[in-house]
């Protein structure tokens, strides 16, 4: 994460709304979140401002969210974030901006999922919802949604980081499965619309299900395998089986092993962002930590059955 820009405050949100909003600037205005590309600003009850902050590339990220979510949102089962306003760059902020639908719930990284049932069902209503063929002008993805093959380097370092520092202890098994996914055949269907960062902060719970899906900078379209490797990373302990029953069409044998390289990716990422969390360091979660933990403990344990 390297922060960029100006001071993200109540005061300068409040006057980007009056000169290009001003119906909403009255609005209660409280901060939200601090996500890896943009501030999330609660305005009202039922909306919210995202800020870029932390990233040059957030800017094409939110107009790729303004120009494509609202018309997915209409045919998925969860809420999302739909944009409603986007601000345009200014004299007092020159950076593109959104105001988008609030999605309530706590992120699963705080509240998992802890009924393995509904919750598998939830998830898989929502990606059979989610991927659909996509248009020829879709976005593709940044590192994902390609050949798995083609982030061997990726994996390599996180793994070989992660085990230096004491991260991974059978470091042998996660090549293992890492390496049954890269061998694995390629996607040979249409490119499929996806979320492309469904890890868990990005969705959030209530009552121990998932309630709905946010931060949809990385939507692109491509391999659903990528977001297939959610299961791994976002279910309760023995709930990924009923979610592939679930998910339509059901997903075959060569797509579920490069899901599970994409979710070993997944997992040692969150691995080194809850330990930069832990050690104070700028973009660390330590609530990353355990669902990555599990993840990988989960994706290993077919190698010593």
């Amino acid at each position: 994460m390297t922060v960029t820009g100006m001071d993200i405050t109540a005061d300068l949100i409040r006057d980007l709304l009056r000169e290009q909003h001003p119906d909403l600037a009255d609005r209660p205005l409280r901060l939200g979140a601090l996500g890896w590309d943009n501030q999330v600003w609660r305005l009202g009850d039922d909306l919210a401002v995202r800020v870029p902050w932390a990233t040059r590339s957030a800017d094409a990220l939110l107009r790729k969210e303004h120009a494509w979510l609202p018309g997915l949102a209409a045919h998925l089962p969860l809420p999302i974030p739909v944009p409603q306003r986007l601000g345009e760059p200014s004299e007092r902020f020159p950076r593109p901006w959104l105001v988008t639908t609030w999605v309530p719930g706590e992120p699963a990284d705080l509240a998992p999922a802890t009924r393995p049932a509904q919750a598998a069902a939830t998830l898989a209503a929502f990606l059979t919802a989610l991927h659909r063929p996509a248009p020829e002008a879709a976005p593709a993805g940044r590192d994902r949604g390609g050949p798995l093959a083609d982030t061997a380097g990726h994996f390599t370092r996180a793994l070989d980081s992660a085990v230096e520092s004491g991260l991974v202890r059978d470091p042998e098994a996660v090549r293992a499965v890492w390496a049954d996914a890269a061998a694995a055949p390629g996607w040979t269907g249409p490119r499929l619309w996806l979320h492309g960062d469904l890890h868990p902060a990005n969705i959030v719970t209530a009552n121990g299900d998932f309630s709905g899906v946010i931060d949809f900078g990385d939507l692109f379209a491509g391999d659903p395998a990528c977001d297939l490797a959610a299961a791994w990373i976002l279910l309760p302990d023995g709930a990924a089986d009923l979610f592939h029953e679930t998910y339509r069409p059901r997903p075959d044998a060569a797509t579920l092993r490069r899901a599970r390289g994409w979710a070993v990716l997944r997992a040692l990422a969150g691995i080194h962002i809850a330990d930069a969390g832990v050690h104070g360091r700028p973009g660390g979660k330590p609530t990353w930590g355990p669902p990555a933990h599990a993840a990988l403990r989960r994706l290993t344990a077919s190698v010593h059955g």
